[in-house]
Order: structure tokens, then sequence, then C-alpha cells
């Protein structure tokens, strides 16, 4: 017989006494591991969260237009609502930065100008006696719908450069808004209050694709620049969407940059005093935050995990003073030392593998339930799934090794004599 197939059935042996040790303690099995399942269930469901998360706003910023750039008065970066000072005293943008960028930069196929309101998100619209708050409430020009890739309509139009200039009181709604407002009747050409003014209802936007939750981009209600600028002479606070011609988005960045520093008058040597990024450079921003948010779960989750091999090394160290005779019989037969840790070892890792496998279906299970029973998207990565069992069995390879040792080193003719 070869050495090989010797060591082969050696293992084959440990993983049967292993798994028939666990059967016959089915209980204190699982409560050993209970830490190591909680650990690798809240990897898998904050892994899965993460990722469905991740997906959802990516498809989401996407949607805007891989071609386009976005441009505002704030340093570029996701802010979460936090600006500096001297973002906050900045000059707005004008909507003659805008036409300046359209007629000077020869990569930038199309801009579109939006005005919004300084009533701090207070808007709202009512038809009857519905009514909806907290839209994306915002005046623009005609080019928006063909600039803004998410911006198609479902039914109706958009208004044209003559409602624009005219200052027609016209609105464009979001599909939520409409389905709420109009559950059973088509709203084109109904007659809506708009913060207080009449506006007749000319298109609906479609939902938006792979967005999540009840989104902004589906609560819009959008008129025409000129008509907002006569119901709110106060507002200042403009965005630019630059649309480059195709394959040019880094030129159209440029060149846009350079206009907007000569008409912001900013010295060659200072820094921009306003943020223009694309679609790209927000998805990276959002997936180094994503990161970090998962790094410091799986830092916590670990705590879970040091609890269960503890656990595991405990029990096991009592399984060794419980099995002194059994391990003393095998020595006086001839197994050696070798023989001893390997069997314990593989029980360990055994057990802590049981649990990482029930940490995966009870986290799976969890992250199924929430995509069934909520807008969430989740999605249970085969990283976490891979890290999840690579986990649990190495936190019993090593809390193992103790107790492994421990019983390998036992006397045999002591451990033939333990009672």
């Amino acid at each position: 017989m070869s050495p090989g197939f010797e060591v082969r059935q050696d293992y084959k042996e440990n993983i049967k006494l292993a798994f028939d040790t666990l059967r016959s303690h089915k209980l204190r099995s699982f409560l050993t591991v209970l830490g190591v399942v909680i650990g690798v269930g809240v990897i898998i469901i904050v892994a899965s969260l993460l990722v469905g998360f991740d997906r959802s706003v990516q498809n989401q910023i996407m949607s805007y237009g891989a071609d386009t750039a976005f441009v505002s008065k704030f340093g570029s970066g996701i802010h979460f609502g936090r600006m500096s000072r001297e973002e906050r005293m900045r000059k707005p943008l004008t909507a003659d930065d805008g036409w300046a960028i359209q007629e000077q930069c020869s990569a930038v196929r199309a801009v579109a100008v939006s005005l919004f309101p300084d009533n701090d998100g207070n808007n709202k619209i009512r038809y009857k006696d519905t009514e909806v708050v907290g839209l994306d409430f915002r005046g623009t020009f005609p080019s928006f719908v063909n600039v803004y890739a998410n911006a198609g309509l479902k039914e109706g139009r958009f208004f044209v450069d003559a409602e624009n200039h005219h200052r027609q009181n016209v609105v464009v709604i979001g599909q939520s808004v409409a389905e709420t407002l109009f559950p059973n009747v088509s709203p084109l050409d109904k007659d809506v209050l708009v913060n207080g003014g009449v506006f007749r209802v000319i298109g609906v936007f479609e939902k938006p694709k792979g967005g999540f939750g009840d989104s902004d981009e589906d609560k819009r209600v959008v008129i025409p620049y000129e008509t907002f600028h006569k119901i709110t002479p106060t507002a200042k606070e403009h965005g630019i969407r630059v649309q480059a011609r195709a394959g040019q988005l880094d030129l159209a960045v440029d060149q846009a940059r350079d206009v907007l520093r000569r008409r912001r008058n900013v010295p060659y040597s200072a820094p921009d005093n306003f943020g223009i990024e694309t679609s790209q450079q927000i998805v990276d921003q959002f997936h180094d935050i994503v990161k970090m948010i998962a790094l410091v779960t799986i830092v916590l989750s670990s705590i879970g995990l040091l609890v269960g091999g503890v656990g595991v090394m405990n029990i096991m160290l009592v399984s060794v003073t419980e099995r002194t005779r059994e391990i003393g019989v095998r020595k006086a037969i001839g197994a050696r030392r070798r023989d001893i840790t390997a069997q314990f070892l593989m029980e360990a890792v055994a057990l802590t593998g049981l649990g990482g496998a029930l940490g995966i279906l009870f986290g799976g299970g969890i992250s199924q339930i929430v995509r069934m029973t909520t807008s969430m998207q989740t999605a249970v990565p085969m990283w976490a799934v891979v890290m999840g069992l690579a986990v649990s069995g190495t936190v019993g390879l090593v809390f193992g090794v103790w107790p492994a040792m421990k019983a390998s080193r036992l006397d045999p003719v002591e451990a033939l004599r333990y009672e």
C-alpha cells in the first residue's frame, strides 16, 4: 500500500469520525457554532444589501447618460449634504454659462440648464383633494428631454421653445406623481396646482429604469425655465448638464471647464470654484464608499466569529477530556500523534464549517425575504459565500489547534487508566 493512499484513508476516517461526533451531540454542536452562524450570516446579509444597493445606484446614475457631465457651483464628489463655507459662498451658475458652453465648446452636442427653487424643498403639487410633496421641482429649457437619457415620455409631450418664451403655465410630471394624482384617468390637459399656481399637464415622464425606491426622478415636476423665473424671481441656483459628442466626453469636460474658469474669473493658479464630473466618476466615488462600509461591517462581524471560535475551543477541550480513554485506545493500537491532531482539527473545522454553511443559508434567506417584501434589490455575491466558508473554516482551524495538540500529547498509559 502506497503512503499516499494511506494518507487519503486517514483523512477519510478523520472526516467520518468528525461528523459522527457532530451527529452524536447535535444541540451542543449547534450552540457551540451559533456565534459563527451569526457572524457569517451578517456578512452575507450586509454584502447582499450593499451589492444590490450599489447596482441600483450605479444603474440610476448611469441612466442620466454615459455621455453627459454634471456642472454645479459645488465641488466635485459626494457630499451627503455637507458643503464647506467656501462652496456655499460661491456665486451661482447662470443660464448664460450654459449657453457659453454650448456655443464655445466644439465637443459639446447639447446643454440643459435647470433652475431650482430656494424654498428648501418644500414643493408640492395638488389635484383636487390629493397632494404630493417632496418633488424634484425645476424650471428648464426644451433641451432637457434630449440631454437627460432618463427623461423619456410615457405619454403626452414636452414643452417647446414658444411655450418657454411666452412663459406658459404648462408642466410635465413624473409617473409616480401622475399615478398618485390621477389613479383612474389620464392626467393630460388636467389643471393642477404647483406651489399654488395653476398649470396644465402636457406630459408624463417614464418611470426611470434601474432606480431604487421612490426615486426623485420619478417625482419630477418640470416647467419652462422662463415660467419658473416668472413665478420664483428670487431663485438663483442653476444646474447644468452637458452632453458630449460621440467619444468626446473627456474633451467636452475640459472645454467646459476652460469656459467656466474664464467666465468666473478664476486665476490660472487657483482651483476651480465650481464642480464638473461625469456619471462614471460619481459611480466610482460611490464604489469607494461602499467598499469602506463593507470593510467596517466585516470587522464588526468578526466579533461574532471570535465568540464562536472561543466557544469551539471550549467545547473541543471538553471533548478531549470526555474522550481521554478513547484517545488512549487509539494510541495503544498504533495511532500516531499526527493522527490524533488531525482528527480533532478536522472535528473543529467541520464544526465551524457547518456553522458557516448555516450562516450562508441564514443570510441568503434573509436577503431573499428582503428582496421579495420590499423595493430593495439584493444579490448575494459569490465572494461573500467563499469568504464565509473560508473564514468559518479558518476559525475552526485556529481555535482547534490547542485542543488538538493537547489530545495528541496525552500519555496512552495514563489515558487508558482515565475514568
